[in-house]
Order: C-alpha cells, then sequence, then structure tokens
C-alpha cells in the first residue's frame, strides 16, 4: 500500500498540462494583440490608433498688420443714433468735390430704422454692391454648412470594358493637385479625387477607362444676357459650371502664393468644366490608370453611388471668398443654387427671380429693384439705397443668414476695401462691400459705433464728376460713421 504522503506521478501530469496550456493561451493572446496593434498602426485593421499624419487646419496670417483702433462697446440696438450729426455727414459727402449730382445715401439704425438719408428712394446703378442681396438671399435659403461635391461614378460594360463618370456639383473653386485643408480656393483637390478613384478601380482590377464629363447642373444658359458688355477680355466672369479649377482664372506662371488672397484680375477660361476633366485625366494617368480617348460629355448613372468623392469649403466660406473678391461668377452661381432650391428656372433669369422672392419673404422692401444678374456686373441692374441699407440692417440682427455678413471686407485689411481709407481708432469696425465700374462707385456696409451701438449704411454714385475723388469722400463718409 503507497504511502498517502507521497507524491502521485498519475496526478502530477494532468496540472502539468494545464499550465503548458494556461501559458500557450497567454504567449499566443498577447502575440495576437500585439499583431493586431501593429496593423492597427499600420491601418492594415480597423481601429483608433495609426502612424498615418493627421492633417491639421491652419489659419494663415494678415496679408498686412496693422494696429487695433478702439474696443466698441457692447453692441445696443436701442442706442440712437444723432440724427442731426448724421445729416451733417451726409451733407459733406454731397459737398465733397467729384460726387456730382448724382448720388443717393442712407444711414439706418441697428434696427433698420431711418436715421437720415438723400435720394433714399431714386433707383440707380449699384454695381457690385448687388452682390449682397444675392448674398442674404442665398444664406437665407441655402443649408451653408453644407458642401459641394465633386464625383466619380464607374460603369462596367458587358465587352469587359469600362467607363468613368466624372460629375461636378457646383464646386468652381477646385484645386488642380491635393485637397487643401488650410484654404477655401482648392479644398477639393483633382490630384485627391484622382487618387481615391484609383485606388477604387484598381481594388476592381481596372486600369484602363474612357472618361465623361456630367457638366449638366447648370443646363445650357450660363450667361445674363448683356453680361459681356463689361466683360472685356473675358476679365470679370465666366459661364457657371459644374466644376472649375481656381474660378477659371488663367494665372499663367503669376499665381499668388496664397490662393485665397489676391487682387489682381487674370483672365478667366470660358470652358472651364472641360479644363477641369482635362486635368483630372493627367492626374489619373499619374495614378496609373490610362484613360483612353478624349473626354466626351454625358451624364453620371441614376441609382448609383460615386466610388470617388472630394467635398468643397462650406457653401459659408464660399460665400464670404466671394463677397470679398466680389467674384461675379461665384454671385451668380449662388443665384443658381438658390433658383435650384426654391424650383425656380435653371437660367440666369431664375436666378434673379429666386433672389427677389427669398428677399421679399425676408420683407426687404424691393421698391426700384432691377436685376440684369446676380452680381451688378450686367448693364441695366437699379435699386436704391434704402433697399440696401434695408440688407445691412437685416446682417445685424441674429439669423441664420450671418453668412451674408461674414464675407463683407474689412477697410484697410481684408478684401476689396483692403485699400480703401481707414483711420486709427476705427479700424476694424467698418465692415463693406464696394461697388465699382466704369461710372459708378458705391459702398454698402455696416458700422459698429466707437461707443457702442451699431448702424447700416449705403451710399451710390453715378457719374460722378471725378470718380477718385468720390471714392475718397465715400471712404471718409463711411469711415465718420463710427463716431455717430
Amino acid at each position: 500500500m503507497p504511502d498517502r504522503t507521497t507524491p502521485q506521478p498519475q496526478r502530477r501530469e494532468p496540472a502539468r498540462r494545464r499550465i503548458v496550456t494556461v501559458v500557450v493561451s497567454a504567449i499566443v493572446t498577447v502575440a495576437v494583440c500585439v499583431g493586431y496593434v501593429a496593423a492597427d498602426i499600420a491601418d492594415i485593421v480597423p481601429g483608433p490608433l495609426t502612424l498615418r499624419q493627421v492633417t491639421r487646419r491652419t489659419i494663415p496670417d494678415a496679408p498686412d498688420v496693422i494696429a487695433a483702433g478702439s474696443i466698441a462697446g457692447t453692441l445696443d440696438s436701442t442706442r440712437a443714433v444723432d440724427k442731426s450729426a448724421a445729416s451733417k455727414l451726409i451733407d459733406e459727402l454731397a459737398q465733397a468735390d467729384g460726387v456730382g449730382d448724382s448720388y443717393s445715401v442712407m444711414i439706418v439704425d441697428a434696427n433698420g430704422g431711418a436715421v437720415a438719408q438723400r435720394n433714399a428712394d431714386t433707383p440707380r446703378e449699384p454695381a457690385s454692391t448687388m452682390k449682397t442681396l444675392t448674398a442674404l438671399a442665398a444664406s437665407s435659403t441655402l443649408d451653408m454648412g453644407s458642401t459641394l461635391d465633386t464625383q466619380t461614378y464607374l460603369i462596367q460594360h458587358d465587352d469587359g470594358s469600362a467607363s468613368l463618370v466624372l460629375k461636378g456639383n457646383g464646386d468652381m473653386l477646385l484645386g488642380s493637385g491635393d485637397s487643401d485643408p488650410d484654404h477655401v480656393n482648392g479644398r477639393a483637390g483633382l490630384g485627391t479625387l484622382a487618387a481615391r478613384t484609383a485606388k477604387a478601380l484598381k481594388a476592381r482590377g481596372i486600369g484602363t477607362v474612357t472618361l465623361t464629363l456630367d457638366d449638366t447642373l447648370f443646363g445650357g444658359d450660363r450667361y445674363p444676357n448683356g453680361i459681356d458688355e463689361n466683360n472685356e477680355g473675358d476679365l470679370y466672369y465666366t459661364g457657371v459650371s459644374s466644376m472649375a479649377i481656381d474660378g477659371g482664372r488663367q494665372w499663367d506662371g503669376g499665381a499668388p502664393a496664397d490662393p485665397d488672397t489676391f487682387s489682381a484680375y487674370p483672365t478667366l477660361s470660358q470652358h472651364t468644366a472641360a479644363d477641369a476633366a482635362d486635368a483630372f485625366a493627367a492626374r489619373l494617368a499619374e495614378q496609373g490608370i490610362t484613360v483612353n480617348g478624349d473626354v466626351t460629355d454625358g451624364t453620371a448613372p441614376s441609382g448609383t453611388s460615386p466610388i470617388a468623392s472630394v467635398s468643397s469649403a462650406t457653401l459659408a466660406e464660399i460665400l464670404a471668398f466671394a463677397l470679398r473678391h466680389s467674384d461675379n461668377t461665384l454671385a451668380e452661381e449662388f443665384g443658381r443654387l438658390t433658383a435650384l432650391k426654391l424650383g425656380e428656372d435653371n437660367s440666369p433669369k431664375g436666378g434673379v427671380t429666386a433672389v427677389r422672392k427669398a428677399l421679399g419673404t425676408l420683407g426687404i422692401d424691393l421698391t426700384g429693384l432691377t436685376m440684369a444678374d446676380c452680381s451688378g456686373l450686367t448693364p441695366g441692374s437699379t435699386l436704391t439705397v434704402r433697399t440696401l441699407a434695408a440688407v445691412q440692417a437685416h446682417n445685424l440682427t441674429v439669423s441664420g443668414a450671418a453668412a451674408a455678413a461674414e464675407g463683407l471686407s474689412v477697410p484697410g485689411l481684408v478684401g476689396t476695401a483692403l485699400n480703401r481709407a481707414v483711420s486709427a481708432d476705427t479700424a476694424g469696425l467698418l465692415r463693406v462691400k464696394t461697388g465699382s465700374l466704369g461710372e459708378v462707385t458705391s459702398m454698402t456696409g455696416n458700422v459698429s459705433r466707437l461707443d457702442g451701438g451699431a448702424l447700416a449704411f449705403a451710399v451710390i454714385v453715378n457719374k460722378p464728376d471725378d470718380m477718385t475723388a468720390a471714392r475718397a469722400a465715400i471712404d471718409r463718409f463711411v469711415d465718420d460713421l463710427a463716431r455717430l
């Protein structure tokens, strides 16, 4: 009979096997975890870890540094404006050299109440201050946080061949290379779209395609009647299209370092969508995809999803870009997008109808308004400073249409008012939209008053005796508004 205190070999073996099993399982588990973590970091499997460089949005420096003016007091919309002092400013403007007799001016308080005016109900040609009407209408109608996507669709044929359709949805600020998260102009890049498209094609074993362009978004009517009269050399307008690179600007080697900041007017391509399609085909080739033949016109297949896409900046950012550069094409496009949203005709006239409709819904007085287009470039447009001032008074209110005011220029700092005169104590207190044509100089905007409160204003001078002197008189007038 064996001693019960003596270890029994046959009982040790199961225990030993359990220990080995536990150790092996632990080693395998650790190996699997380490392997998954490594694969996650390498982006081979899904997970939160990555070695991929993270793109950070950066804010560029201002083109010029100027000393800040006085800090405006807290906005008090009930704070009255001295009517006598306001009338005196209008008198000084009217008597200034160069202004002449064909002028209108109006000052309103923060609630839109009339403070002082001269010829406020006389319709005059507004030039680019017309864009403020389009901006308010669009931002009151569209989802200004949305984007305009440029997409590719794949059609696979029974014979094994493949067709690729490039479809635009209105992004006329595409970049020709990689998407640029730091700028509005070029936020979506055709190089990035090509890389994403090529990846999707290669995953399907496709290396050769034909390319079709879908530029049907705005139909066939893209030029307001008569706009060519003020578009000599194609410097100020190109037809709205489903896509364009840098708005169609042809820099010929002189492109600005910052695509969002420039003041020159290079020639604009008049076939922007075709240019974008050609650039996309070139980017595809760089990705190893062969494009057979020339690009043809067509439409994207219905009921299917795109295989790749890139997104523009938000509509609010694009509108700010349009206002600060006084971009006539983008203004016309916002009119057209508003027309499509409201179910109006897909044409320049439809854009005008939609803008008027949206402003009417907001209660803006449209008496005397004639819109030859949505930008103010086409001859024949007229409006009153009463309408312009009402738009700016609306911009002072808190509403979903804030984008209409966010893109206004700041004299001495940014936009078309960058080189307009401003005093040290009012720097940063004025937000304006300028307007200039052969016989028109105008300005409208809103002002933070030095001692608190705010006001809105509008000035139009047609056929000035001296354009340079009239512009200077308007600058002095607007600058002095902050002291009321």
